[in-house]
């Protein structure tokens, strides 16, 4: 197995806000930034509600997993960061829509603030295609 680091880019999800890339390969293995809401054809948040918005973000990670040769199926951890904690219930309830068979292990966090004033970011661990 190769060790050596491929950056993953798409232009199927938003492009990278900073300094970073928008997945990192390395031994088998896709490490996915964190995603939020934006619409990767307008550039711009348009969902306004917590359900609408993780569905876009959701939207965004499956295609840098895609990218990178990997598939929501294979993802083994998640780490969602909201910036309310009283809209969890309804973002678990998006994300179970995706997340419904063998769903990763999962952390989620209230932050103060999240870029471009989105209201939830996720980022993913997941393994390749076999």
């Amino acid at each position: 197995m190769s060790s050596s680091r491929q950056v993953v880019s798409t232009n199927k999800a938003p492009a990278a806000l900073g300094p970073y890339s928008q997945g990192i390969v390395v031994n088998g293995m896709v490490f996915v930034s964190g995603q939020i809401p934006i619409n990767p054809e307008t550039g711009e948040i348009e969902a306004k509600d917590i359900t609408g918005q993780t569905e876009q973000v959701l939207k965004n990670l499956e295609a840098v997993l895609v990218a990178s040769g990997s598939s929501i199926a294979n993802v083994v951890k998640t780490t969602c960061f909201l910036d309310d904690i009283n809209e969890w219930p309804a973002m678990n309830e998006a994300y179970g829509k995706v997340f419904h068979t063998a769903p990763p292990a999962r952390s989620a966090f209230e932050v103060a603030k999240l870029p471009k004033n989105a209201k939830v970011e996720i980022e993913a661990i997941a393994k390749l295609n076999e």
